[in-house]
């Protein structure tokens, strides 16, 4: 993980992205929704335009686990924090897949940008927004570009 971080608000910013990163690889459900305030709205890149609350999002991240249920790929890369006292913002490029019930593992880049608050002293994702680009004549989302 590459990162640009400064101030301290970045860097305990940074404890919560590698913890959930780590959480995601480990496919924790409860310790990746552990890092959500409970009012996030997240767009993810997957199936819906928007996820309301952190339960909606929970069942979506139950979904993609029972997708891949094998290894997961998933890295960030490119890491940018801004942290300033009650609020932070982070962007990056996100490499994610996961294995197959066949055994077949697929990956592709992603752009994330994540929304923090210190709610009662912790920092919590309020928005979380995964996107892919598109090639506009054929509306084809290009997972294969690399950094």
């Amino acid at each position: 993980m590459t990162t640009h971080i400064g101030l301290p608000g970045e860097a305990a910013v940074l404890e919560q992205l590698e913890s959930w990163t780590a959480a995601v690889r480990d496919r924790d459900i409860d310790a990746i929704v552990a890092h959500y305030a409970p009012h996030i709205v997240a767009f993810d890149a997957v199936t819906k335009l928007q996820f309301k609350g952190v339960e909606a999002y929970r069942q979506h991240w139950q979904a993609c686990m029972e997708l891949c249920p094998g290894p997961m790929v998933f890295e960030l890369h490119e890491v940018t924090i801004h942290a300033d006292g009650e609020v932070a913002f982070c962007h990056a490029l996100h490499h994610c897949g996961g294995t197959s019930d066949k055994g077949e593992t697929g990956a592709g880049w992603l752009r994330m940008t994540s929304g923090y608050r210190r709610i009662e002293g912790e920092w919590k994702v309020v928005h979380e927004h995964f996107s892919v680009p598109f090639e506009m004549e054929s509306g084809k989302a290009l997972f294969d570009l690399e950094p």
